[in-house]
């Protein structure tokens, strides 16, 4: 259904639909082929609301972006949703407040449909964001909390409403969906790493205007470090952190990185109530897997009435 906001609403024929979700940092995105033998009879303006449902499903809502037809009579349309609107640079300050009320700030301040945030509760230390894009601070909120809390939060669109909900309360129950070979699976990559985002030492520094020193704190696991070699990962810290919350963070650091990563990558059938964000069983007996994973990206694809989709997960 797409709605040029001028009076003119057309439910679309469709011969092929591309949705793909990201948990970080990417707004939600929609290609769609139209079947239309003469464009010019249903022109589509930018920012036209778009709609995409399937039966009970609402699947998208957003922004139409881009829009092009070809010699081969194949009208395409790309849109965006919500979250597009916080690609934008500007200058962030903020006192130490929650994840919650930052986000809702940005939000509202962009002119954003807000729906469910959940409260996280942390409050993040008072920042200070010269010419940064307004979801890369988002991340900030989110990132800063994660390694105070060890509680993920994601932002996402629901149909038209941005939320921030605990991933935990977004998991997939296996009664009612898995993913496995025996149950929709067609192909996976099953990945383990230390070459990404793994640390077995950190190292925070400080520096100390008043004495004119650099104070040094390092945490490291010697069993790690003889087992994959010495990976360090360095930050400045504010100079306003105590020697406590100082040590307090490198323990949390530690914990949250000193571990391998283990990626899945697969296609399969499609189920629309996957997305980036959510938790979904995976039974995969061959290689001894039989757990949650969280969707870090999703790509759904429905053509000829035949629907896919490809993840790429990751062990939380």
């Amino acid at each position: 259904m797409i709605d040029n906001r001028d009076g003119t609403v057309w439910d679309m024929p469709v011969s092929s639909v591309q949705w793909k979700t990201n948990r970080i940092g990417k707004a939600g995105t929609l290609d769609a082929k139209l079947v239309l033998e003469d464009p010019t009879k249903f022109p589509i303006n930018s920012g036209a609301v778009i709609r995409v449902t399937d039966g009970s499903y609402k699947i998208f809502y957003g922004y139409v972006f881009e829009t092009s037809f070809n010699a081969s009579s194949d009208f395409s349309v790309k849109a965006y949703d919500q979250l597009r609107y916080l690609m934008y640079n500007d200058t962030f300050v903020f006192s130490a407040t929650t994840a919650t009320a930052g986000i809702k700030k940005i939000a509202a301040d962009a002119g954003l449909k807000i729906g469910t945030f959940e409260e996280t509760g942390y409050k993040v230390p008072a920042m200070v964001e010269d010419n940064k894009k307004a979801l890369d601070v988002v991340s900030k909120f989110l990132d800063s909390t994660l390694i105070a809390t060890n509680r993920n939060y994601v932002l996402f669109d629901n149909f038209g409403s941005l939320e921030l909900r605990n991933i935990n309360n977004m998991a997939i129950r296996a009664d009612d969906f898995y993913i496995g070979e025996e149950s929709l699976l067609f192909d996976f990559d099953y990945k383990k790493s230390i070459d990404d985002e793994t640390y077995n030492r950190i190292k925070l520094v400080q520096d100390n205007k008043d004495t004119g020193k650099r104070e040094v704190y390092i945490a490291q696991d010697s069993a790690n470090i003889a087992k994959w070699g010495r990976l360090q990962e360095f930050r400045k810290v504010d100079e306003k952190m105590n020697a406590a919350q100082i040590k307090d963070l490198l323990d949390k650091l530690i914990k949250l990185r000193n571990r391998e990563t283990k990626t899945l990558k697969l296609n399969c059938l499609g189920h629309w109530k996957v997305r980036a964000g959510c938790f979904v069983y995976i039974y995969l007996k061959k290689i001894g897997i039989k757990q949650y994973f969280l969707v870090d990206e999703c790509t759904h694809t429905w053509e000829g009435g035949v629907h896919t989709m490809s993840l790429e997960l990751k062990v939380i």
